[in-house]
């Protein structure tokens, strides 16, 4: 019976962390795709992202924001450096979540993280 013991326990803790490993990568795949992201929160006249910058949100779109804007890291950069493109990211999601949490100084900082030219520039392909 110890024999046995012995043997299945190496198994099972092989199992749990193939378990736990294949979490982990689910939980870094993106949920949504750069295009997705872009066109749920700033396309458009009634777009979440003027919503916010012109004090219209609700709290709602605030969710809806930092839902979105947690897959941009995730995210590969169509093209360009994908260390800058996960620094810019993180920094717009972290200006989100700031605004989500009604954090004095948030929408400046966000209007200061979103700068749509200057990421079309370095990422968007011609």
């Amino acid at each position: 019976m110890k024999r046995i013991s012995r043997n299945i326990f190496p198994v099972i803790v092989g199992i749990l962390i193939g378990a736990a490993a294949i979490v982990r990568a689910a939980e870094k795949s993106p949920k949504y795709t750069v295009e997705e992201i872009m066109k749920a929160v700033f396309k458009g006249e009634d777009s979440t992202h003027k919503k916010i910058t012109q004090g219209k949100a609700v709290p709602a779109d605030y969710d809806k924001l930092v839902e979105y804007l947690s897959s941009l890291p995730l995210n590969e950069p169509p093209q360009g450096d994908v260390v800058v493109w996960r620094q810019k990211s993180a920094t717009l999601l972290n200006a989100a979540i700031a605004l989500k949490q009604g954090k004095p100084e948030a929408l400046s900082q966000y209007n200061k993280a979103v700068n749509c030219q200057a990421c079309h520039r370095d990422y968007r392909p011609d």
